[in-house]
């Protein structure tokens, strides 16, 4: 973010409009108060520098743990969904041969009925 947009946000004051205080307006009338005033803007402006900074480097920090707790999020998401449709192909295997097994069960009892009536 730059300096004057977070100026901006944060609503510093004027001081070409006087310095507020205790009720009193303070105008800058000696070169010392000049120098003082001068001083504590260099102050306000680097400190709004420094929150500037730290903002920008927080956002990247927040973007780049998005970023890698979306990554482990849909990683874990596929690997869940990777072993459900391999359980599905399992349980289809395992049906298919019941089936084929259970095909082979009836045939063959219907050719032990049909000997065990030719027989009689």
């Amino acid at each position: 973010m730059e300096l004057e947009g977070l100026q901006k946000r944060i609503k510093l004051s004027d001081p070409k409009e006087g310095i507020e205080g205790e009720g009193e307006h303070c105008v800058a009338a000696s070169e010392e108060t000049e120098l003082q005033i001068q001083r504590i803007l260099h102050k306000i402006n680097s400190f709004t520098q420094q929150v500037s900074e730290i903002l920008e480097a927080g956002k990247a920090l927040f973007k780049d743990l998005t970023t890698d707790f979306e990554e482990s999020l849909i990683s874990i998401h596929r690997e869940q969904v990777e072993k459900w449709e391999e359980e599905m192909k399992e349980i289809c295997a395992h049906d298919s041969a019941n089936e084929a097994a259970g095909s082979l069960l009836r045939n063959a009892q219907f050719h032990l009925f049909q000997n065990v009536h030719e027989d009689s």
